[in-house]
């Protein structure tokens, strides 16, 4: 007998409860005592949960029905959200898929001073750029350019579209306190929730051959740093230059472009650093639903027990970090020094 039927009764919810109906199966204790028809102990005053309550009232729900609840709704409006976000994400499908293949159709001879030549353009760093041609000739020398490549071209498609739609957010929030109030809690959602959570509800939305299906995962996840900082850029910036400009009769468009964007840019450098290490770590993540790359490599590894393909996958993983995250941040250094000088 429940520890709360007399609760159950106490409440007047006896004849809700129904006299007839009995709880569930809710414990290993009750499961082996109707298979051995001896009861165990079990714990003298039990926590209320749901599977608890119901062993009293069996009107109350238990814990599976909610979750059944849950996949249930989700799989009642899973047609018609499909019908909406299909065209919606179709151009990032295109994006992912011309991107990959662009990359991999070009010859190393014209890829890798194509990369290495971008790495200084933004880092102005011999060293850097050193270090990343260095980095991209081991990669080919162990065989491990081709998977490098791919991992590098999903990065930069993810990464490009969170900047393009996390500056105008950040920018936004910046403008409303009201807008920042309703966003900041779907921030601390994305930013907290488990990586292998994203993958769940758009596996029952597209297939698992669509890129779009990995590529709005890795930009869920990635596109929160870029929008927390701009929002967190413009507001550092100070009141009194605001208040010139106000004096001087600018508008609001050209106090943004013209003031606030470029005291802001350290602040959303820096949120573009943080993005383009997010989307790298869920890149390999994404592997489990068919992102190509070194993640693959790295799941293989898993799969199978190879020890060194996993370890070598993973040294080319951490040899990308270091090559976006340097080549970043001498960029962010860059823009620091000039900013400085003037």
């Amino acid at each position: 007998m429940s520890v709360y039927d007399r609760l159950v009764e106490t409440l007047g919810l006896g004849g809700w409860c129904g006299e007839d109906e009995g709880g569930g199966l809710i414990s290993l204790n009750q499961l082996t005592a109707r298979n051995t028809g001896v009861e165990t102990e079990g714990e003298a005053f039990p926590f209320p949960s749901m599977d608890v309550l119901h062993d009293a009232c069996a009107k109350i729900p238990q814990a599976r029905d909610l979750t059944t609840g849950l996949e249930n709704g989700f799989l009642n409006v899973k047609d018609e959200l499909k019908i909406v976000l299909d065209p919606l994400t179709q151009p990032l499908s295109w994006m992912l898929d011309g991107s990959l293949t662009l990359f991999s159709a070009m010859p190393w001879w014209l890829l890798l001073p194509l990369l290495i030549g971008c790495a200084y353009w933004v880092s102005r760093s011999l060293r850097v750029t050193i270090f990343v041609a260095l980095s991209f000739f081991f990669l080919g020398f162990i065989d491990h350019l081709e998977p490098a490549i791919q991992t590098l071209s999903i990065v930069f498609v993810c990464t490009f579209i969170s900047v393009l739609l996390g500056v105008p957010i950040g920018i936004l929030m910046s403008k409303s306190d009201a807008v920042q109030r309703i966003s900041l809690p779907i921030l601390d959602l994305l930013q907290t929730l488990p990586s292998f959570v994203y993958l769940i509800p758009l596996i029952f939305l597209f297939s698992v051959t669509e890129p779009k299906l990995y590529g709005i995962a890795i930009i869920l996840y990635a596109i929160v740093p870029i929008i927390r900082l701009t929002d967190l850029g413009i507001r550092l910036v100070d009141r009194s230059v605001i208040e010139a400009a106000d004096a001087y009769g600018l508008s609001s468009k050209q106090k943004l472009f013209g003031i606030q964007l470029p005291l802001a840019l350290p602040n959303i450098m820096a949120g573009l650093n943080q993005t383009i290490m997010m989307s790298l770590a869920m890149v390999v993540i994404a592997s489990l639903v068919s992102a190509p790359g070194l993640g693959v490599l790295v799941l293989r590894g898993i799969r199978n027990l190879e020890l060194g393909v996993g370890l070598v996958a993973g040294l080319g993983i951490v040899l990308l970090a270091v090559i976006l995250d340097r080549t970043s941040k001498a960029a962010l250094d860059r823009i620091n020094t000039g900013r400085a000088q003037q």
